[in-house]
């Protein structure tokens, strides 16, 4: 069993009268890949805002890699080893793939203030490297002299996780990845970030709606109802779940349903 990298206990947060999430305790081995479901409103969005520092919660703790994040600033869990992706790609539309990556690692190698930011250069050999690494890693380097306004639904977000990922996280969230990605294409894009992730050895909580994805790509699946977690297992388990199907998914056919790609 590996050792846990994120735990979150009796996690909460109100809103005043509304509760947006509650007793919510989840411990995630390193290097698993964890689905997240569940309707609009249910409390997957609060869950990862918590753990990101975008949101402080109410009540409860979360412990990344030993250490209490509870509450911390979002920039401050970020230089700890935690990153997210949002489901709009968080880019620079008027630089090119190759200066978006340059600026994404130059960031993650800043001195943690204002003027770090201004000071670090853009274009440092180790920010070209890494850049150079994560446009091979994510296969969009034939794309690296684009502007970024001019890409693909597809390839925007290839690169918005491939900035996610400079610095080396060690835990990513990813916010729908296949969001706006047709029919014909959200696998063979899934297949591609699952592969990068996986070659630099990263937790991986994506959350998403395709039930399709969740089940080829996830080890495991929790499904928000209500603010709190109703199911916790393999795919094939939660998927299963009489009452995520009621409450979430629907009727599931009897397909082989949790099974991992083979990435």
């Amino acid at each position: 069993m590996k050792s846990p990298i994120l735990q979150v206990m009796d996690l909460g947060k109100r809103f005043g009268s509304l509760v947006a999430a509650r007793d919510i305790t989840v411990s995630v081995p390193a290097q698993q890949t964890v689905g997240v479901i569940g309707s609009n409103g249910a409390g997957k969005t609060t869950f990862i805002n918590m753990i990101t520092g975008h949101l402080r919660p109410s009540e409860g703790t979360i412990q990344f890699e030993g250490r209490d994040i509870t509450g911390l600033p979002s920039r401050t869990i970020t230089a700890m080893g935690v990153s997210r992706s949002f489901q709009v790609a968080q880019i620079f539309p008027s630089l090119t793939v190759f200066e978006n990556m340059c600026a994404a690692a130059a960031i993650c190698r800043a001195p943690k203030d204002f003027l770090g930011h201004i000071r670090t250069p853009f274009r440092s050999p180790e920010s070209v490297a890494e850049a150079e690494t994560l446009l091979e890693l994510f296969q969009i380097a034939r794309y690296r002299n684009r502007f970024a306004v001019t890409l693909p639904q597809g390839v925007r977000k290839l690169l918005d996780i491939g900035m996610a990922v400079a610095g080396s996280p060690r835990l990513v969230l990813l916010d729908e990845p296949t969001s706006g990605i047709s029919i014909e294409e959200k696998f063979d894009l899934m297949q591609v970030i699952m592969l990068a992730l996986r070659n630099r050895n990263i937790t991986v909580l994506f959350v998403e709606h395709d039930m399709e994805i969740v089940e080829r790509f996830a080890e495991r699946v929790l499904a928000f109802y209500d603010g709190t977690v109703i199911a916790d297992g393999t795919a094939a388990a939660t998927l299963g779940d009489a009452r995520v199907q009621t409450l979430i998914s629907g009727p599931r056919a009897k397909a082989a349903a949790g099974t991992v790609a083979d990435v």
